[in-house]
């Protein structure tokens, strides 16, 4: 089980070096709120979050 939890937090930091080296602060400011909003279970803050996200998806492609 520890080993588990040490890949998926690898793997969480790695897809967060990559959301904020190609999208900026906007796209950190972004995964921060959908992680917070999915912890708290408000889906308004994971809402605003997956929003943004996607439309700096979007933006980019």
């Amino acid at each position: 089980m520890p080993l588990i939890a040490i890949v998926l937090a690898a793997l969480a930091i790695g897809f967060e070096q990559l959301v904020q080296w190609k999208y900026g602060p906007m796209g950190i400011i972004a995964f921060v709120a959908l992680t917070v909003g999915i912890k708290a279970r408000n889906t308004v803050i994971s809402g605003v979050g997956a929003v943004i996200l996607v439309m700096l998806f979007a933006q980019s492609g």
